[in-house]
């Protein structure tokens, strides 16, 4: 779509007579988690200053460009580095995975039809997680926010994070704030937000690197050239494996598939909400 200068009121607001510099804007969905409560789910009025990019003014008030998809302006879809007026109306909106917004100007070079991400250190739980349902899942214990925000960029993966303030950073244009602390909640949220459901895979990649699995044919030639490794009390019984492409660590399932599979069954009912 073709870039247009929005349209602005033709009235003067009374702010905008007085001589104040406001415009008035609302945030839509988990954007409003960002704000006080006073702010949530309604418009209101902030401060504008001479020069300022609509990207400015919607960090100014605490809410990370990278968890913003949509900006209308009086209606009519602007970039980050559009400068609002004086009585304009703004509506700020997140990420849209589920809806297509392609006619519109869009904050992104492209949607993520296929999000794959990167973690930061206090993630671990929630990467393997990820994993567990097919996703693309990086994490590093010795990363830092430099290294995280690098590897993000670019491999093109969103990364997500606690750290409000790393969210910020310029270089970042694909990233989320996980909300809830427990790594169940979490996982749900990632799932809910990105509408994530029916791009599920389980058990198709590795736990440990998030490699991609393939199925270990039993008594075939690449199993005989791995049996060595799994133990004499699980061959006795286990005729289905599965091999990592990454690290080439061996997958059975065995005891502690019954939590994996409560995870799993716990996604699925989600998606029937």
């Amino acid at each position: 779509m073709r870039f247009r200068k929005p349209t602005r009121p033709s009235g003067r607001s009374e702010d905008s007579r007085r001589g104040s510099y406001t415009v008035t804007i609302r945030f839509y969905e988990e954007l409003n988690y960002f704000l006080p409560e006073s702010k949530q789910k309604q418009s209101f009025e902030a401060p504008l200053y001479p020069g300022q990019s609509v990207k400015d003014l919607i960090e100014s008030l605490n809410v990370p460009h990278v968890e913003v998809d949509l900006i209308l302006v009086n209606g009519v879809s602007v970039d980050f580095s559009f400068q609002p007026s004086p009585g304009d109306y703004i509506s700020v909106y997140p990420v849209f995975e589920s809806l297509n917004i392609e006619n519109v100007t869009r904050l992104r070079p492209f949607p993520l039809r296929t999000p794959a991400f990167a973690l930061d250190v206090h993630l671990g739980k929630l990467a393997r997680y990820l994993r567990l349902l097919g996703f693309r899942a990086e994490y590093r214990k010795n990363w830092d926010d430099a290294d995280l925000v690098s590897y993000g960029v670019d491999n093109l993966l969103i990364v997500l994070t606690r750290d409000r303030g790393l969210l910020k950073r310029k270089v970042l244009d694909r990233g989320m704030f996980v909300f809830s602390t427990d790594p169940e909640e979490q996982l749900r949220e990632i799932c809910r937000r990105l509408d994530l459901y029916s791009l599920v895979r389980p058990y198709s990649r590795c736990l440990s690197c998030g490699g991609k699995l393939t199925v270990l044919e039993y008594g075939s030639v690449e199993f005989d050239s791995v049996k060595d490794k799994i133990p004499p009390g699980v061959i006795s019984w286990c005729r289905e494996y599965s091999l990592c492409t990454g690290c080439g660590k061996l997958f059975w399932k065995g005891s502690h598939i019954r939590n994996l599979d409560r995870i799993i069954r716990l996604i699925q009912a989600d998606s029937l909400l």
